[in-house]
């Protein structure tokens, strides 16, 4: 059992004021009925650090069935792991049970359930985790983390001793197990644990550990950069998609151009995709394009959809020539000719297609002087709003974006009647069988 360090109200800086009104009520909510409830992990470190939370995450000691039993606005999901989301319009509050820490020296090699709970029947069940291992025992990450614990197991799972700070609503305290209070205080981004056996269990948390460092603009403990100098080559072991998926927020983090500044210099980066350590300098303008763009807003905005974050890391690496347009539609091979490969992260084809429906609108995006009967035609496309934002970004011409802008204020377009949207749903190709017919 570790002491945690507890601060009272009257010591700490963070408010209720500062915090989601949908994440204060459901808080308050599972703490009227009985259970622990904490607001977790991040939203902690950046309230504490005055800055404005991406997520607000819950962590109680309810268990997800009874979470959904206090809200008729929370569904349960996930199979590795039964997670509560509760549901206020288009935002979702993440209410987690407490973890323990799986060991890998114990984690099961066939899977077993326990059937506690009618809904949670598909949870399996892992071993006592008590039993330490180092990084010479184990050589593969963890592939299932899914026993309830305490709020002190829980804290000492978590990756860094800065996202394991707590906020007790019963007590309007911070609890403090790990040292994050110390860490932040000093600037300073740590492993809880053994550095070497957490990156063997997730070797994301590499990435994460430089990304969260540039973000905060703070320093890595040297025991983690040591680590990662030793297990970058695991980093390939990782999930492709996870990691392209990890891109993208950092491109929609407004620190992009720092965030990849740290991956390179620490050798990260040429075991995911080294094709980005060949950038001659429109990479870069690229990424501090975007990071202006995003600076803009308090939070991501919309506008930074996937196809637009796949064009800022695919297209400035010479695959469209430069016709008087940065990365403007080069021709109609375009689509045959580029990759949909970064490293070896394979793009998603509907952002491909995108993107080459957002490069072939550019050159009409630029001609302001056309009849206004093809200019509203041409905010009908699908792919305009699209093609606006990365004029936007990457157009250099705001005067042009401006009209447009102008133009939607005036005259936006109607949504799809219920005739055109039943068309464009004929229209979708069938998804491809696998594995052919039943003869």
């Amino acid at each position: 059992m570790v002491t945690p360090i507890v601060v009272p109200r009257s010591e700490h800086g963070l408010s209720r004021q500062d915090i989601d009104p949908d994440a204060l009520r459901v808080l308050y909510r599972l703490h009227a009925s009985g259970f622990e409830a904490y607001l977790v992990g991040g939203s902690v470190r950046d309230l504490l650090l005055h800055r404005r939370p991406k997520d607000f995450d819950i962590g109680t000691s309810a268990h997800p069935h009874e979470v959904k039993r206090l809200f008729r606005n929370c569904w349960i999901i996930g199979r590795r792991f039964r997670l509560a989301h509760v549901r206020f319009g288009p935002k979702t509050i993440e209410v987690a049970t407490f973890r323990r820490q799986v060991s890998l020296a114990q984690e099961p090699q066939e899977q077993h359930f326990r059937s506690d709970h009618p809904d949670e029947s598909e949870l399996p069940v892992v071993a006592d985790p008590s039993v330490d291992v180092t990084a010479e025992q184990i050589d593969r990450p963890i592939q299932r983390d899914n026993e309830y614990g305490t709020p002190e197991e829980d804290a000492f799972r978590r990756d860094f001793t800065v996202n394991a700070l707590f906020y007790d609503i019963g007590s309007f305290s911070i609890i403090d197990y790990t040292g994050g209070l110390q860490d932040l205080e000093q600037r300073l981004i740590r492993c809880i644990g053994d550095p070497d056996v957490r990156f063997v269990e997730d070797p994301v948390r590499m990435l994460r550990a430089l990304v969260l460092a540039a973000r905060l603009d703070f320093a890595v403990d040297g025991a983690v950069m040591d680590a990662i100098e030793r297990k970058a080559t695991l980093i390939a072991e990782a999930s492709s998609a996870r990691l392209l998926e990890e891109y993208y927020k950092i491109l929609r983090s407004g620190h992009a151009r720092a965030c990849f500044d740290h991956l390179a210099d620490s050798g990260l980066l040429e075991h995911m995709s080294p094709e980005l350590l060949n950038d001659d300098g429109p990479l870069t303008e690229a990424f501090e394009a975007v990071d202006a763009y995003r600076r803009r807003f308090d939070d991501a905005p919309d506008t930074l959809t996937n196809p637009i974050l796949a064009g800022t890391l695919l297209l400035p690496l010479g695959l469209l020539r430069d016709e008087g347009h940065r990365y403007r539609y080069a021709d109609d091979d375009w689509e045959r000719e580029a990759p949909h490969m970064l490293g070896r992260m394979q793009v998603a084809r509907k952002d491909i297609e995108k993107l080459r429906h957002m490069m072939a609108l550019q050159k009409r995006l630029l001609d302001i002087d056309a009849p206004q009967k093809a200019q509203r035609a041409l905010m009908q496309r699908g792919a305009f709003r699209d093609a606006l934002t990365w004029l936007d970004i990457h157009g250099e011409r705001p005067k042009v974006v401006e009209h447009w802008e102008t133009l939607l204020r005036e005259d936006p377009p109607p949504p799809p009647t219920a005739e055109e949207e039943a068309e464009r749903r004929r229209r979708r190709r069938p998804r491809r069988r696998r594995g052919g017919f039943n003869r």
